[in-house]
């Protein structure tokens, strides 16, 4: 298997803000839960006068040059799809998402139930397997109020594995996934530690800094790529916990923090 350096330069993965990510896989690019507005609130369907804040840009907005497929962890919370983002998806050939999803958006959109796969063609001839794996947006028995939602693994016969975690909230779904695709080379990990004080007692929604360094420990992973931890007010630890808690559990050389976005593809009229 190949060092941590190696693999850093065969999958790229760069961050775009709260959980939108671009992973670069076999020569396909995937994003993940697009969210391209610009800051601004979005009014949350429970009872109370509850907001979602946008506190950030994206810096890429809607153009990201050409995209293969979307992995979408859910489409019910406007902080992991967008009205930008709801609004780019019929432009993408697959939406890769929950079942339940799926039927709601309809179209371009695949469903995958908990471990089930998909196979996208690769531009050499290969195959990119996706396949969706458990995931839990809060505490046992949420799911009536958070709905549905999905993790990822990218996998392919020549290329070392990508976990994205989606917002599961839930360390016993990442021990059953580990159990069965560990050690993972790439784990984009969604952090935040997002509680809310009107929510299951302000229980954890997403993995706080701590639990994301037992979920790296548990997947054996060589990196780990944080997302889901900044641009929206409601996330309660950033940066600065993330890598205090890696540091504490002695992964800090696991930790990929660059968030350099890669040059966007030349139109014609850019070509020189």
């Amino acid at each position: 298997m190949s060092g941590a350096g190696t693999t850093s330069e065969r999958i790229p993965v760069h961050v775009y803000g709260g959980p939108t990510t671009l992973i670069e896989y076999g020569g396909l690019r995937f994003v993940t839960d697009p969210t391209f507005d610009p800051p601004g609130e979005y009014p949350m369907p429970l009872p109370g006068d509850h907001k979602l804040v946008k506190t950030e840009p994206s810096p890429v907005a809607a153009d990201m040059g050409r995209v293969d497929a979307v992995l979408l962890s859910h489409d019910t919370h406007d902080d992991n799809l967008d009205n930008a983002g709801r609004a780019f998806l019929p432009e993408v050939p697959v939406v890769l998402t929950t079942v339940s999803g799926a039927g709601r958006l309809g179209t371009n959109a695949q469903g995958l139930a908990f471990c089930e796969s998909a196979e996208l063609k690769r531009p050499d001839g290969g195959t990119v397997t996706v396949t969706g794996l458990p995931a839990r947006h809060g505490p046992v028995g949420c799911e009536p109020v958070t709905g549905d939602i999905a993790g990822f693994m990218l996998t392919s016969h020549d290329l070392p594995s990508v976990y994205v975690s989606g917002n599961n909230a839930a360390l016993e779904h990442v021990s059953e996934i580990a159990e069965r695709n560990a050690p993972v080379d790439t784990a984009v990990l969604f952090l935040g530690g997002t509680r809310m004080a009107f929510a299951f007692d302000g229980a954890l929604l997403t993995l706080d800094s701590a639990q994301g360094a037992e979920a790296a420990k548990l997947l054996g992973a060589r990196r780990v790529v944080p997302g889901h931890y900044d641009s929206w007010a409601h996330f309660k630890e950033g940066r600065h916990e993330i890598e205090a808690a890696f540091t504490e559990a002695g992964l800090a050389d696991r930790l990929d923090l660059s968030r350099q976005p890669p040059p966007l593809p030349r139109t014609k009229e850019q070509a020189p």
